[in-house]
């Protein structure tokens, strides 16, 4: 080799030089691979009343997310509008992962409900994971004399009152308009709530006699004996309460409802972020404390991946609009 040649020779690349290019090479999704988490205070916003079950739910897993981030995680309750104004706050939220929102399948519906002008939520939000899951209940109060589903609708044809059944979302109120129908009940009387926490204070006393929900907040009652749960609404016995039937079991099949926490995100949510959060939720359920309220609320944690929780929720969606097109909202 000449000494020409040697000189136009550029010489070997070092060895930061030649990690640098590796991971370059890797391209993009290999270097999004560190999970996220947030360096500041994070929203998590529940568009119903404190006392229900998704109430009871944001607060079973805020504080431990806060442990896990070291930064709080903050539940904000902003009822209204059968959900949309809370709903609403997160849908025009930035799309940085600093506010979620918790909500239910009654999310599905709002679209259809009367007043709120055909708002899509679903448009505007990114489905990132479910929470927990808890089948819904029949509840009815103490105070009445019934003991089964099928005798509380009996009561309710020969009562000298109508009887009443208190919704505070959507799908109670489809629940609400089927059991009528179906039941045989065309003057039960629907009472709107803005949230679960009042129906079952008025249940307690017997100002509204029943109410289809979930059975987070009705078990303490139930188990203090101011509330009867007459069947859950699941495919099977609920694991917190073996000795009530289901809805199927009590003759009434057509009346299953499985009620799912979950999470969503703004919109545009990168998906490093929404992966971040479900691998932070993913560990919060394993936590004790956390597993017991849960539990305890009769529900079970259940943390999916985005894209399986994006099919449960259409699947959910597809279910609901058969029903309003049979029984729609007004």
């Amino acid at each position: 080799m000449t000494l020409e040649c040697f000189r136009n020779q550029k010489p070997p690349p070092g060895p930061g030089l030649l990690a640098a290019a590796a991971l370059l090479s890797l391209g993009p999704p290999a270097l999004a691979q560190t999970a996220w988490q947030p360096d500041r205070p994070v929203t998590l916003v529940v568009p119903y009343s404190a006392g229900g079950g998704t109430d009871a739910t944001a607060r079973a897993v805020s504080k431990q997310l806060g442990v896990i981030w070291k930064q709080p995680v903050v539940v904000e309750n902003m009822p209204g509008a059968d959900g949309l104004i809370g709903t609403r706050r997160v849908m025009e939220a930035r799309p940085d992962g600093y506010t979620l929102l918790l909500q239910v399948p009654s999310i599905v519906v709002t679209k259809y409900t009367p007043g709120l002008k055909g708002i899509d939520p679903l448009a505007r939000l990114e489905p990132v994971t479910a929470i927990s899951q808890s089948p819904a209940a029949v509840v009815v109060s103490a105070k009445l004399p019934v003991k089964t589903f099928g005798e509380f609708v009996q009561y309710c044809k020969t009562a000298a009152q109508p009887c009443s059944l208190g919704t505070g979302e959507s799908t109670a109120r489809i629940s609400a308009k089927q059991l009528a129908a179906e039941a045989g009940l065309p003057n039960l009387i629907v009472v709107n709530y803005r949230g679960t926490g009042a129906i079952v204070t008025d249940m307690i006393a017997n100002n509204v006699n029943m109410a289809f929900t979930g059975i987070t907040a009705a078990l303490p009652h139930y188990k203090a004996g101011t509330l009867k749960i007459l069947a859950t609404q699941g495919p099977k016995r609920a694991a917190a309460l073996p000795e009530v039937p289901t809805t199927a079991e009590a003759g009434y099949p057509q009346f299953q409802s499985v009620t799912w926490f979950g999470l969503f995100a703004p919109k545009g949510t990168p998906a490093n972020v929404t992966q971040g959060i479900v691998a932070a939720l993913r560990e919060a359920v394993k936590d004790t404390d956390v597993q017991k309220t849960i539990a305890a609320a009769g529900a079970e944690p259940v943390v999916n991946a985005p894209a399986a929780f994006a099919a449960q929720v259409r699947q959910e969606s597809d279910r609901l609009a058969a029903l309003v097109k049979l029984y729609p909202l007004e």
